[in-house]
């Protein structure tokens, strides 16, 4: 894991999110498995938290001759997604997995414990530089939708 080394710190002028999408490509050449599942999670999760809600009357049909024609005309812009909303979902999605592995307690759930506190670990560097403990992990209250 030699890209994460220096890639998890902080740098100026450079958003978390842009960071680790600049990540996870070297990830993938480095073929580091762990970095790239959490990265792919975790920019997924971010992509979730900005996607609008659907009210029940669009999710209904309309009649054919009623419905929108167009390239488009059924696009919502998406939600924008402060840095501290990113910063929450980043360290939700770590302290998940640190849960579900304090929960893996059985010997034949050992390996998907130690993938878990791995992918954690990689999701944690990239909050402040540094191996943070799990204690520092837990998302703190935000108004920021994490599905």
């Amino acid at each position: 894991m030699l890209w994460v080394q220096g890639y998890g710190h902080k740098v100026t002028g450079m958003s978390l999110r842009l960071r680790m999408r600049q990540a996870l490509p070297e990830a993938m050449r480095a073929r580091d498995k762990v970095a790239v599942s959490a990265l792919r999670a975790t920019l997924a999760a971010l992509d979730n938290a900005e996607a609008v809600p659907v009210d029940d009357g669009e999710l209904r049909g309309v009649a054919l001759e009623h419905a929108p024609v167009g390239v488009g005309v059924t696009e919502a812009v998406r939600r924008e997604l402060s840095e501290r909303c990113v910063v929450d979902i980043v360290r939700a999605e770590a302290a998940e997995r640190l849960a579900v592995a304090g929960q893996l307690t059985a010997p034949a759930h050992a390996e998907r414990a130690a993938q878990l506190r791995a992918e954690a670990a990689v999701l944690l560097r990239f909050l402040d530089g540094t191996e943070s403990a799990p204690e520092d992990a837990a998302p703190h209250r935000s108004t920021c939708r994490h599905a």
